[in-house]
C-alpha cells in the first residue's frame, strides 16, 4: 500500500521537481544525462523508455510510437522541446535514436509475431505444405516420408498423422520456429531431437517446441524480452531475433530436461514452468543476452 502512494507521488510530483533540480545544476535535460551516462543496450534504453513515457511532454511521451520514417524529424522536434544545442552535445542525437529504433522496433516486431502466430496452417498453400516437408527432411534426412499424412510424424514428435491440428495454437509461428532452428542449427536440432527420442528420458520433441514458441511469444507480449533485445540488436529487433531467440529456448529447455531426468513426461508442466521461471530471473539481469553460439548449416 505504502509502496504504491509513493510510486504515485514521486512519479506524479517530486520526480518533476527532481528532474528539474537537477538540470538546472547539470544544465543537462534528463534524456542527456542518460545517453551519456548509461551504457549502450539495456541500462541505456530502459532508462531512455521510462524517461519518455512518464514525461509530462506530451512530444517526448509520443516519441514511443514514432515509425522510423519519421524519426529523424521527431528527433529534431525532441532537441527543440529540450533546449539541446548538437554543438554542446554532439553524441545525444545519435544515442537518442538508437534508443528509439529499439523502443519502437520491439513494438513493431510483437505486431509482426502476432500476425505470424494468427497465420492458420492451410494444407491447400504450397508454401505451408513446403515448410513442414522441410521440416521432416531436415531432422530426418535419411528416412522418406512414406505420405503426406503418416504416423511417421510420430517420429520427430507430432502428436497425430496429420501435423497441421498441432499448429493450432501458434499458428505459422509455431512452424517457422521449428524451420528456423532445424534449418540454421542443424546439428543442434537432431542432437535435441535424438535426446527428445530418449527411451526413458524422451518427449514430444514438435509439441515441446511449439510449447516454447507460446514461452518465447508470452515473454516477448509481457515486454519481459525488452532487456535481451536491447542487449544483443543494434537498432530495431526483427523476425529473425526472436526465431534466435526460441533456438536458446529449444536447446537450453533440452539441456535442462536431461539434467533434471524427470520420472515421466507426465511432470512436463511442472519443470516446464521451472525452468519458465530461470529464463524470467535470467531476464531481470540488465545485462543479459540469451544467445545460442555455433551455428551450424548442414
Amino acid at each position: 500500500m505504502f509502496g504504491s502512494i509513493w510510486g504515485y507521488f514521486y512519479t506524479s510530483f517530486l520526480r518533476y521537481w527532481l528532474k528539474w533540480f537537477i538540470r538546472q545544476v547539470t544544465g543537462k535535460c534528463e534524456l542527456q544525462r542518460i545517453c551519456a551516462g548509461y551504457k549502450p543496450g539495456a541500462p541505456r534504453t530502459t532508462k531512455a523508455e521510462y524517461s519518455l513515457k512518464n514525461s509530462k511532454c506530451k512530444v517526448l511521451r509520443a516519441a514511443v510510437d514514432v515509425e522510423e520514417d519519421g524519426l529523424e524529424n521527431y528527433l529534431d522536434l525532441i532537441m527543440r522541446e529540450k533546449n539541446v544545442k548538437t554543438q554542446r552535445d554532439p553524441t545525444f542525437k545519435v544515442n537518442l535514436k538508437l534508443c528509439l529504433l529499439q523502443i519502437t522496433g520491439y513494438r513493431n516486431l510483437f505486431t509482426s509475431v502476432e500476425e505470424l502466430r494468427k497465420e492458420t496452417f492451410d494444407s491447400d498453400k504450397v508454401q505451408h505444405e513446403e515448410m513442414l516437408l522441410k521440416l521432416w527432411d531436415l531432422l530426418m534426412p535419411e528416412v522418406k516420408l512414406e505420405s503426406r499424412v503418416t504416423k511417421q510424424w510420430g517420429d520427430i514428435g507430432f502428436q497425430g498423422d496429420d501435423p497441421k491440428t498441432d499448429f493450432r495454437g501458434m499458428g505459422m509461428l509455431g512452424l517457422t520456429n521449428l524451420v528456423f532452428f532445424s534449418e540454421n542449427y542443424t546439428e543442434q536440432a537432431r542432437q535435441v531431437l535424438s535426446h527428445a527420442n530418449h527411451p526413458k528420458l524422451g518427449y514430444s520433441y514438435a509439441i515441446v517446441g511449439i510449447n516454447l514458441t507460446e514461452m518465447a511469444y508470452s515473454l516477448l507480449k509481457s515486454g519481459a524480452l525488452k532487456p535481451h533485445f536491447y542487449n544483443t540488436v543494434s537498432g530495431r529487433p526483427q523476425l529473425q531475433h526472436l526465431h534466435q531467440l526460441y533456438c536458446y529456448l529449444v536447446y537450453k529447455f533440452d539441456k535442462f530436461w536431461v539434467e533434471e531426468e524427470p520420472e515421466s513426461i507426465m511432470e512436463f508442466n511442472h519443470y516446464r514452468e521451472k525452468f519458465h521461471d530461470n529464463i524470467k530471473i535470467q531476464l531481470l539481469d540488465p545485462a543479459v543476452a540469451l544467445t545460442l553460439t555455433g551455428q551450424s548449416k548442414k
